[in-house]
């Protein structure tokens, strides 16, 4: 039987707890990786810290947006740390995916579409005039037109992505109740997969508490 892939969040920088974490959610009937982001990655102990871990499916979430060349520069200067999969905006521009992903080798180039803690109000707030499915439906055509390997998105817009779309996708933004934290477009693991997600980013239902009975929590969701 096929493990559903889950990317823990380890949104800390205290490396106690990002060993706690990974030593909890080891598990034979999940596929488990690790997602680090901004947090992690720019504290003095993070970078040396996942240049040591071994053996571990590593999603270092940078999010870059910028210019083609400093675009491409950043994932050059990753190349010594074990990364599997890298995320950048969309936004950045078919330019900056295309030289992006042109150097990124065998890392995963993950495009990063519209963020699971904004919803229409806010894209208005931003300046953008299509709502977020349209938009997101747009930016997963210049994925698919840059060759990226997978793209980000909520669970809620997998089912429109995967028409234009056909590699992995990766969605945050998943809680087992109503509690949303600082997300907007939230969905349960079960409706995620439903949906046609590859990969689940789960962070506080897991992280926060007892790790291993969360784990259990989310493999009996899961069966049910």
């Amino acid at each position: 039987m096929k493990k559903n892939n889950i990317f823990v969040a380890c949104d800390s920088n205290n490396i106690s707890k990002i060993n706690k974490i990974i030593n909890k959610t080891q598990n034979s009937k999940l596929n488990v990786g690790y997602k680090f982001g901004l947090e992690f990655l720019n504290s003095k102990k993070g970078r040396p810290f996942l240049s040591k871990l071994s053996n571990k499916i590593i999603f270092a979430d940078l999010k870059l947006h910028d210019i083609p060349n400093t675009c491409a520069s950043a994932v050059k200067a990753m190349k010594d740390l074990k990364i599997n999969y890298l995320t950048i905006h969309i936004s950045s521009g078919l330019e900056a995916l295309k030289a992006t992903k042109k150097v990124s080798e065998k890392i995963k180039l993950v495009g990063v579409t519209i963020l699971t803690s904004l919803d229409n109000k806010a894209l208005k707030e931003i300046g953008f005039n299509k709502d977020i499915k349209r938009l997101v439906l747009h930016q997963a055509r210049m994925a698919n037109k840059a060759k990226l390997d997978a793209i980000v998105c909520s669970a809620q817009e997998v089912k429109l992505i995967k028409k234009v779309f056909k590699k992995e996708i990766i969605t945050p933004g998943i809680r087992f109740n109503s509690d949303s934290n600082d997300q907007k477009r939230i969905v349960t693991p079960k409706q995620a997969y439903k949906n046609g997600s590859d990969w689940l980013v789960i962070g506080r239902p897991i992280t926060k508490g007892n790790i291993k009975k969360n784990i259990q929590n989310l493999i009996d969701h899961l069966s049910q």
